[in-house]
């Protein structure tokens, strides 16, 4: 079982930046591979960027591609998220999420076993 908790998130200017952290307990962190999600409200839960767990590999979703960077310290079981440029249309909940796979970094939320309950990001414009 890993616990996972989120933080970091809060309100922000548009072409602002924020760094969001997800500390993760349980089991070893550098097993698993790591992804970050957002959901707006009306919308579904969608991908944002992930690593796999030795840190070398990662992919991002194309409307932050260029702006986010994830990252990961697998000495402090913390995943990061630096957000710059923030845009009003990356307003959401933001949640970190745990693959126990993690060879590669995964796109899609099935890949996903474990799951922090958020942190919100409020991008004003």
């Amino acid at each position: 079982q890993v616990q996972l908790v989120e933080s970091g998130g809060g309100l922000v200017q548009a072409g602002g930046s924020l760094r969001l952290s997800c500390v993760a307990s349980g089991r070893t962190f550098s097993s698993y591979g790591m992804g970050w999600f957002r959901q707006a409200p009306g919308n579904e839960r969608e991908f944002v960027a992930a690593i796999s767990r030795g840190g070398l590999r990662t992919t991002y979703a194309d409307s932050v591609k260029g702006r986010f960077t994830i990252s990961r310290d697998n000495a402090k079981n913390t995943v990061y998220l630096q957000m710059n440029s923030l845009k009003p249309e990356d307003t959401a909940v933001y949640y970190c999420a745990a693959d126990n796979l993690g060879y590669a970094p995964a796109r899609t939320r099935g890949s996903y076993d474990y799951w922090g309950l958020g942190t919100q990001v409020t991008v004003s414009s």
